[in-house]
């Protein structure tokens, strides 16, 4: 096994099994609440390094949302949404790269580049996925202001997630 692989199984595995055990168990019903969803799973790959092809990421991205999909029966939704994101992730990249280039070795994390380059990256690929997944779960026009409110909601909880998770799973590549 390469030893640049290794952190991204171990950064999978983990990513999965928040997701899984906690995140899938927590429930708001009350209000407004019953609109978050906290999603954090993107975070892995929003975290692949740069270099990846996006055929690599596709196929990273397709077998974690696959196990996520499993333990919440909600039919593929989670592998669609992450294999749009791990799509798109290439030309945020390219939209959004710095005056300096990117070093392709490194992945994208708020101490390689600036937080606030990092947070805005995390925070259209979040909300990529986010209205995706709700689009498939609703999947009517008819439900728009739901698909709009869910999105919003889960992006809230899941960005503040993500920045929260983003240190501890820091690649150090």
């Amino acid at each position: 096994m390469n030893s640049d692989t290794l952190p991204h199984i171990l950064r999978f595995i983990g990513f999965f099994l928040i997701q899984v055990l906690v995140l899938q168990n927590i429930e708001f019903n009350i209000g407004i609440l019953q609109y978050f969803h906290p999603m954090i799973y993107p975070l892995f790959i929003i975290m692949l390094p740069i270099k990846t092809p996006v055929s690599l990421s596709m196929l990273w991205a397709f077998l974690l949302g696959l196990c996520i999909d499993y333990f919440s029966s909600s039919f593929g939704m989670h592998a669609g949404a992450a294999v749009f994101v791990a799509y798109c992730r290439g030309f945020i990249l390219n939209f959004m790269e710095p005056r300096g280039g990117y070093n392709v070795a490194h992945s994208p994390n708020a101490k390689r580049y600036s937080t606030r380059w990092f947070f805005q990256f995390c925070a259209v690929l979040l909300a990529l996925h986010h209205l995706f997944f709700f689009i498939l779960q609703y999947f009517a026009p008819i439900y728009a202001l739901e698909i709009i409110l869910n999105t919003l909601g889960s992006l809230l909880v899941s960005f503040l997630l993500v920045v929260f998770f983003q240190f501890i799973f820091d690649p150090q590549e």
